[in-house]
C-alpha cells in the first residue's frame, strides 16, 4: 500500500499551512493555518473493510517542565513520547482520499468535537492534555490539529502520517477515544500500512528558512 501526503516530502519540513503553530520572532509562536494536508492512498489489499488514519509526533518531551520557558531549553537527552495529532477510524473501504482542509481549516479554541466527522470517526488528540491548563484554549480537541513543537526544543520533531488497512468495518470505538485506544483496538486487524514522515520546528536555531 502507498500513501501520498500532498505538499509533504519524506524527511522534509512540513509547510506552515499545515501547522497549528508557526514561528513568530516577537512571541516565538503564533497560530498557523492548521489545515489538514491532502492524503491519497492506493493499493490497499484485498479484504480491506476500513481504514485508520493517524498522525503523531514521537519526539515530544516526556517532562514538560522546561517547555516554552524563557531562558531554558528542552534537552535533546530527555526521554520522548508519542503525541497524537490526528485520529480517524472507521474510514470506509471505498475511501482513498482526504482533501486538504476537509478535517481542519484553522485553529479552533477549545477544539473540534469527537465523533462522526467529514470522513470517518474522529478520535481525541493530545492537545486536549497539552492545553488543559490554558483557560482560553482548554477543551476536547478531536480530528486534525497540526504541528506545534516547543520553540525551545533542541531537536527537530518528526511527524508520521499513516494509513492502515483493516479487516474490520469498525473498531467499535466511541466517545473520547485516544491514540492508545486506537492502537489497542486495531491490533491484529491490520492488513497493510503506509507512512510519510515530515519534520517541523519552531526553534530558530534549527530552522533552515
Amino acid at each position: 500500500m502507498k500513501i501520498k501526503v500532498r505538499g509533504i516530502e519524506e524527511g522534509q519540513l512540513v509547510p506552515e499551512k499545515f501547522a497549528f503553530g508557526v514561528y513568530n520572532e516577537q512571541d516565538h509562536m503564533s497560530f498557523g493555518p492548521n489545515r489538514n494536508p491532502e492524503l491519497v492512498w492506493e493499493d490497499a489489499p484485498e479484504g480491506t473493510k476500513s481504514f485508520v488514519v493517524m498522525m503523531f509526533d514521537p519526539d515530544v518531551p516526556s517532562v514538560a517542565d522546561d517547555v516554552n520557558q524563557e531562558g531554558k531549553t528542552v534537552s535533546k537527552d530527555i526521554p520522548r513520547v508519542d503525541f497524537f495529532h490526528w485520529l480517524l477510524v472507521d474510514v470506509p473501504a471505498s475511501t482513498s482520499r482526504i482533501p486538504e482542509g476537509e478535517d481542519s481549516d484553522g485553529v479552533i479554541p477549545k477544539g473540534k468535537e469527537p465523533g462522526p466527522g467529514p470522513i470517518g470517526l474522529r478520535g481525541v488528540n493530545n492537545y486536549t492534555q497539552f492545553l488543559a491548563g490554558n483557560p482560553d484554549m482548554a477543551g476536547t480537541y478531536a480530528g486534525y490539529d497540526g504541528p506545534c513543537p516547543p520553540w525551545n526544543d533542541e531537536i527537530l520533531h518528526h511527524y508520521h502520517y499513516e494509513v492502515h488497512a483493516l479487516d474490520v468495518e469498525t473498531l467499535g470505538l466511541d466517545g473520547e477515544f485516544d491514540g492508545a485506544a486506537v492502537r489497542e483496538a486495531m491490533a491484529g486487524h491490520v492488513l497493510a500500512s503506509a507512512r510519510v514522515t515530515g519534520t517541523y520546528t519552531l526553534n530558530p536555531d534549527l530552522r533552515k528558512d
